[in-house]
């Protein structure tokens, strides 16, 4: 059975954590998401992987609106954390943005464009 657990320990929230990751971590982008990774070992001050949602003000005016795309991405994280070990590694840190205006009309459409994301990222 997966570990399909999000506990605290996994969660990015230090403010020194996200910004080396912003000044050393490499973009990739599927669709409307948009994933920052940092898995250089020597550069990691965490001994396990970290992972971070974030959702712009600047197209979400409404806190409603950011906090449900959210609980989106972090249950696509959740759901499908073996295959983001796989694709990116055991041990990095990475932040997930949505990155379009438009409201995601239901969590396959998110989870499917978190998946090809993974995916890309393997070849």
């Amino acid at each position: 059975m997966t570990n399909s657990k999000y506990p605290r320990a996994e969660k990015l929230k230090k403010n020194t954590e996200i910004s080396l990751l912003f000044d050393k971590g490499k973009w990739r982008t599927s669709g409307n998401l948009r994933i920052i990774i940092l898995k250089d070992k020597a550069t990691l001050p965490v001994d396990a992987s970290r992972f971070g949602v974030s959702v712009s003000k600047r197209y979400f005016k409404r806190a409603v609106h950011r906090n449900r795309i959210k609980r989106l991405l972090r249950e696509c994280y959740r759901l499908n954390k073996d295959l983001f070990k796989q694709a990116f590694g055991e041990k990095t840190m990475a932040m997930l943005f949505w990155v379009s205006p438009e409201m995601p009309s239901k969590f396959q459409d998110v989870e499917a464009q978190f998946i090809t994301l993974c995916e890309a990222q393997k070849k």
